[in-house]
């Protein structure tokens, strides 16, 4: 229990809700004690609306953003204010400026926090609407001061501590990756459902992936402070060192099924190999839990020993079977062996990184062209102007919120309604691009509100004093904010329990106040939900051949700066990093893609089982592709034949003609011709194999072995390769099928 606490205070969430419950207590507090407490409610909100657009950045980016969102979050309610006594002018305007707020989301995760906290400020407007213009530009300003006041306490918090966001990521970034080494021992299993394990392992890459890019962003955008201090050193070492155990994990898979057959009659080998897998797993377990908790690092499992222990087992199968008998299996069990060796060296500088004073040196070249890796923000007018379509999918999301919140102010008039804002402000809040994480967060929310009104009219019912409740409204803040972001629904029970607690501090007669905030609710989540099923809906199986087709041809650019590399050896260029990371990045955004579309309705999830098919094909392509690229590096390679190339080819137009099926070109020839040229570089690949067997006893034994893994690894890659390209055509047909 006292773990979990410490986990908690120490979670990036806890500290935002700090910062953001700093920013809105201290001006209520100051202001009140002068008899201003509007003013200082006022100065709050403006620091609430701001607080969504705090995301995790490099300084410079975090205070333009801010400073950014203070400007629209005031402007956006001056225009409101302006215009709202004028019906003829003010919903023109009203709509424009919404629409024209959503459409930021067209940039980034940035911009898109930036219209959140905009949207937030038009829906709650209506809260308390200003006459006068000397007091509409006044409480325009003061919520520019609530949005640059939040901007001094989160720069303050910076500088308090200033890499504690990247040490808390990487914490979270190893603990994903253990689990994911963790689910590759359970591959082992004998009779494991390796198609569960399988869903699994692609769920963690998606949220790896995320957490790689949030790393990635801010280090690399922190450039100039590298190799300043060895807190820089030891965090880009750590993340580079991270990207590449999972990197080398993807890329080294193994046929289960056929080592289980091979070595059944000996399980001793497995088993072994099994234990060093959970070990390497636990490794980075502790390694994790020791940085969060601040406490020396000292490894529990010798890794080094249980590769010892390894090698023995190999050595033992060798004797039993005999040299001949036991060449195929002994090359197998190498390659499981030099995997393991290279996740130990791995292991064993993030060990140092955090046990030792890190060096330039022990960069060693690897955090060269990382630049290149980040995604460079540029804000030009253009992106928007491309967006006015409805190809796009933030022009329909932006026309759908728009539309929502219209028809829901213009209901809360015509109806009853005690507070329109709740309305708008629940629109604002669940209502996100596709149908899925809109209705879930629609559930999670009514819960929350409704467990929230429970829990404090229960203590209500007690008549606590005005101080108590303070507090507890104080704490309820800091817990909302806190669970908003991982936890929705307990977000919004202490979100709920703090309104409700503030109302009563505020206007101690309002009974009816969480049966209006429900009955708000349940409007604003159905009007959500509808428009997102009915106007213009962004259902993920329309997305799929844009995914498809980036990931398809990310792999195949990756097979091609391959291709170049084991053709003329040497140095590992900046384009083959660029073709790594962006086929990495692009069978991600798939696998997200599928995870969207099994939280939509039935009837929309069309050929849901086709689609995680071709999930699980680029997958398996990136991580073919990638064993034959990190052996490469790590192995001096013979010169590449001309059945090598052949092959790479043919699997390069296999993966073109999937392109042009998806881009609605088909073309039977080139499948034809593809499909009976792969039928004869197999024929030759295999041939390759048996010569390379017959030469074996004209060379030494280390040089034989040395060369059978890498004839072995390659053509049984090739092959793969080959099977799956051809896979990949097949099951794009069947998705493409009417």
């Amino acid at each position: 229990m006292v773990s979990h606490i410490q986990k908690f205070k120490e979670s990036t969430e806890f500290t935002n809700a700090l910062k953001v419950t700093i920013s809105g207590i201290l001006p209520v507090l100051l202001f009140s004690y002068f008899g201003q407490i509007g003013t200082g409610i006022t100065i709050a909100l403006g620091a609430f609306f701001v607080f969504p657009s705090d995301v995790p950045s490099n300084l410079k980016h975090k205070i333009n953003g801010l400073i950014i969102t203070s400007f629209i979050v005031s402007g956006a309610n001056l225009i409101i204010n302006l215009f709202h006594p004028y019906p003829l002018f003010f919903y023109p305007v009203l709509t424009v400026l919404i629409f024209l707020i959503s459409m930021l989301a067209a940039y980034d995760q940035r911009a898109t926090m930036v219209a959140f906290s905009g949207l937030l400020s038009i829906s709650l407007s209506f809260a308390h609407l200003n006459t006068g213009i000397v007091t509409i530009i006044q409480h325009a300003g003061l919520l520019l001061s609530g949005g640059l006041f939040y901007l001094l306490i989160s720069i303050l918090f910076y500088y308090i501590r200033p890499n504690r966001y990247i040490e808390l990521q990487l914490v979270e970034c190893m603990k994903l990756t253990s689990k994911y080494l963790n689910l590759r021992g359970d591959l082992w299993e004998f009779n494991s459902d390796r198609k569960e394990i399988t869903n699994k392992q692609l769920h963690l890459q998606v949220e790896l992936n995320t957490i790689h890019e949030n790393i990635r962003e801010i280090l690399i955008r922190n450039r100039t402070n590298y190799g300043s201090s060895n807190q820089n050193r030891k965090m880009l070492l750590s993340f580079i060192s991270l990207v590449e155990i999972m990197e080398l994990a993807i890329s080294t898979s193994f046929d289960h099924n056929k080592l289980h057959q091979k070595f059944d009659a000996h399980p001793f080998v497995l088993i072994t190999y099994q234990n060093l897998a959970y070990n390497l797993s636990k490794s980075l377990n502790q390694l994790s839990q020791s940085i969060l908790n601040k406490t020396a690092y000292k490894s529990k499992h010798s890794l080094i020993d249980d590769l010892t222990q390894l090698e023995e087992a190999i050595e033992q199968y060798k004797k039993e079977l005999g040299p001949v008998n036991s060449i195929e299996g002994v090359l197998m069990l190498t390659t499981m062996l030099h995997y393991a060796e290279k996740q130990v060296e791995k292991i064993k500088i993030l060990e140092r990184a955090f046990t030792k004073i890190v060096q330039l040196k022990d960069l060693n070249g690897r955090d060269k062209d990382l630049e290149k890796l980040v995604q460079h923000h540029y804000y030009p007018v253009s992106t928007l102007i491309e967006n006015f379509s409805f190809s796009s999918t933030i022009f329909r999301h932006s026309l759908r919120i728009t539309i929502t919140i219209l028809l829901g102010f213009i209901i809360g008039k015509i109806l009853p309604f005690q507070n329109v804002y709740w309305i708008l402000l629940t629109i604002v809040v669940i209502m996100r691009p596709g149908y899925g994480l809109t209705k879930k967060r629609t559930y999670h929310r009514f819960i929350g509100t409704v467990i929230g009104g429970i829990i404090a009219f229960s203590i209500l019912a007690f008549s606590p004093n005005t101080t108590f409740l303070g507090c507890i409204a104080i704490l309820c803040m800091i817990l909302g904010f806190s669970f908003n972001p991982t936890n929705y629904k307990i977000g919004t029970t202490f979100i709920t329990l703090h309104v409700i607690f503030v109302f009563a501090i505020l206007t101690p007669n309002m009974e009816n106040l969480i049966q209006y905030r429900i009955l708000d609710t349940i409007v604003g989540a159905i009007l959500a939900i509808m428009a997102n099923y009915f106007l213009w809906p962004s259902w993920e199986f329309l997305n799929v051949p844009e995914y498809l087709e980036k990931s398809i041809k990310a792999n195949r650019n990756y097979l091609k700066e391959f291709s170049a590399l084991y053709n003329n050896k040497g140095a590992v260029s900046s384009a083959y990093r660029q073709a790594r990371n962006q086929a990495f990045i692009e069978v991600g955004n798939l696998m997200a893609s599928f995870q969207r579309m099994v939280q939509e309705p039935k009837s929309k999830q069309n050929k849901l089982p086709v689609f995680y098919k071709l999930t699980v094909l680029n997958n398996a392509l990136l991580s073919s592709a990638a064993s034959l690229g990190t052996y490469t590096q790590s192995h001096k390679t013979t010169d590449a034949s001309d059945a090598f190339n052949n092959a790479i080819d043919q699997i390069i137009q296999k993966l073109d003609y999937a392109i042009l099926l998806l881009n609605e070109n088909n073309s039977e020839i080139h499948e034809e011709i593809a499909t009976e040229e792969s039928s004869q570089n197999f024929t030759e690949l295999r041939n390759i194999r048996a010569r390379e067997l017959k030469q074996g006893a004209t060379m030494s034994e280390a040089s034989f072995h040395h060369k059978m893994q890498e004839v072995q690894l390659v053509i049984e890659q090739l092959i793969w390769l080959t099977n799956l390209s051809d896979n990949i055509v097949k099951t794009t047909k069947q998705l493409l099928a009417a």
